[in-house]
């Protein structure tokens, strides 16, 4: 009878201990060459602790005015992790979220921001020998929302011999026309730092915005570099960066560039992201297997 009795509490802490789940660190800091520092968070599986074995890794990049924090507390970007590997539907990988700050993950147009220049050839190499990532094309994912989704497209079509995987939701992608009829002190605010100050209509066309948007990205990079990276394009139908994605998914399509394109119900709102997240790490993982 006593084993009995004992026997849900032996369940209960069996339960308990099998669903710890993977390991989370929030705002490590890296230093870069030039001085400057950045933070980023880290997700390790739950098994990292225990075996000898190296990752797939996905960077997972915040919207504007959010940091490195945000798709562990607000997107709960780890317990989708853990949920989809004990189901089986994604496989163990390291989640690597830097904090982008309003940067567009960009540098700037005056180069006094160099945020990417400093991700890909110092932040990537650091944590890939930091942590037991396997530091190769195909098992290098990127990911993001809003801004961070903009920011994985325009990463991966400008470094398409480092991702094998992307996966845009609610991307801010803007159309020319968009950016310049966008209000002065709209356009300021948000983009004034990074393409070019106090800019009207057309000047706002500058070489930096070119250079960095995905609209003009699937023309300019070679088609057959553009095609090594699968896409995932997933934008709410109530959301206001609908066009841009939309237009994004059309001319890709006119220029035979494989992708998947997703509308969903939903708007600019965490809980889109939070299910966007959990099908497009099945997207990627699915991309990781061979």
């Amino acid at each position: 009878m006593r084993n009995l009795l004992l026997l849900p509490l032996f369940v209960f802490f069996w339960f308990a201990s099998s669903a710890q789940g993977g390991k989370v660190t929030e705002s490590l800091t890296f230093s870069f060459k030039s001085g400057s520092k950045m933070n980023y968070s880290v997700y390790l599986p739950e098994d990292y602790a225990t075996s000898q074995r190296s990752y797939p890794v996905v960077y997972l990049l915040h919207g504007f005015s959010d940091d490195e924090t945000g798709w562990i507390q607000f997107g709960q970007a780890n317990q989708i992790m853990d949920k989809g590997i004990r189901e089986g539907r994604i496989p163990a990988c390291i989640l690597i979220i830097p904090d982008g700050k309003v940067t567009w993950y960009c540098n700037s147009y005056d180069r006094k921001n160099l945020w990417e220049d400093n991700f890909i050839n110092e932040f990537i190499p650091f944590v890939e020998k930091e942590f037991r990532i396997r530091a190769k094309k195909e098992y290098r994912a990127i990911a993001g929302l809003s801004m961070g989704g903009y920011g994985a497209l325009k990463l991966s079509m400008r470094h398409t011999d480092l991702f094998t995987c992307c996966v845009a939701l609610s991307s801010a992608t803007f159309s020319d026309k968009e950016i310049v009829d966008q209000k002065d002190a709209e356009y300021d605010n948000y983009f004034g730092n990074i393409y070019g100050n106090a800019l009207k209509g057309d000047a706002r066309l500058t070489d930096a915005w070119k250079a960095n948007n995905p609209l003009h990205l699937i023309h300019d990079v070679p088609l057959d570099k553009l095609k090594s990276v699968k896409y995932w394009i997933d934008c709410g139908d109530d959301d206001f960066l609908f066009n841009g994605n939309s237009l994004l998914h059309i001319e890709m399509r006119q220029l035979g560039i494989p992708h998947e394109y997703r509308v969903r119900d939903g708007a600019h709102q965490w809980s889109y992201w939070r299910s966007g997240l959990d099908t497009g790490l099945e997207y990627i993982g699915a991309g990781f297997h061979r």
